[in-house]
Order: C-alpha cells, then structure tokens, then sequence
C-alpha cells in the first residue's frame, strides 16, 4: 500500500529466491552460498524459498538463470562462481561473458539477477589463497543478500506503479 510519501510497504519475497553456484572450486563459493542464505533469513525471508541450485561451472549459470526467471516462481535468482586462471584460456573473457548475460536475462525478464561471479587477479591453489577466498566470499555472500533484498523491493515498487 502508497502513504502519503509513495513508499510501498513490504514483505520479504512470496516467491522463491534462487542462488546458482558452480561447483569448480565449490569449497571457497559454498561460503558465498551460505553467507548469502543466512542473511536473507536474518532480513526475514523464508528459509524454505531459498533454493540452491549447484551447475556445473560459471558459463552454465545464465541459461538456468533465464530458466528459472521465465518460470514465474522467482522474485531474485543470484549466481556464484569462482574464475580462476587455469593456464588454458582466458578466464576474466569467462567472468565477463557471464556477467553481461545475467545482465542480457534480467532485462528480458524484469526478474533481478545478481552476481557473485568472480575472477581474481591471482588465484593458487594454495591454502593462503583458499582461506583468504573463502573470508572474501562469506563477506560476498552478505553483499549479494543485500542486493537481492533490495532489488527484490525496487522491483517490486517500480512494478506496483503500473
């Protein structure tokens, strides 16, 4: 409902809220995951509305993120991943053609599309950069929370106006 400031009155999110994570280097973006889900259910969604939903790898996260959007049953879906630079091809190509779909998805659909798709600089398979990686996506998964909730409620209020 509008008072007399416009400002529409909210509920956390009715529908589901998606979180798509790759499973390449799944022990450090399971922390961006969980981190992401706790702080949702900390602003009040429903624990039972959260889906996690593990893909393959990063390039595999937009096209379930269009799925999903289409299905109707979603107020936000996130995705997740970590892009590192295996020596093979260029990995930040990797990271940015991932992020301009979920931006291309979200468009079309109007269902918000977040990110946490990242791509270091340096990344070893060490145990300094796994745990530095692992704090780094904890804070991440806070960040993304916030933006879906968010998202999810300018959405909703840029909707309710016509």
């Amino acid at each position: 409902m509008r008072d007399s400031t416009n400002h529409i009155d909210f509920t956390p999110a009715t529908k589901r809220i998606a979180i798509l994570h790759a499973a390449w280097h799944e022990e450090i973006v399971l922390n961006c995951v969980n981190s992401f889900k706790d702080e949702l259910i900390s602003r009040g969604y429903d624990a039972s509305l959260i889906d996690v939903i593990p893909v393959p790898g990063a390039y595999e996260i937009p096209l379930q993120a269009k799925l999903l959007a289409k299905s109707g049953q979603y107020s936000a879906i996130a995705g997740s991943a970590l892009v590192v630079d295996g020596g093979i091809y260029r990995h930040d190509f990797v990271a940015q053609t991932v992020c301009n779909a979920l931006m291309q998805v979200q468009l079309e659909t109007e269902v918000p599309i977040l990110t946490a798709v990242l791509t270091p600089h340096n990344f070893h398979e060490h145990d300094e950069h796994k745990d530095y990686f692992s704090r780094h996506f904890v804070k991440k998964g806070a960040e993304l929370a916030n933006a879906c909730d968010q998202a999810i409620r300018l959405t909703e209020s840029a909707k309710a106006l016509g």
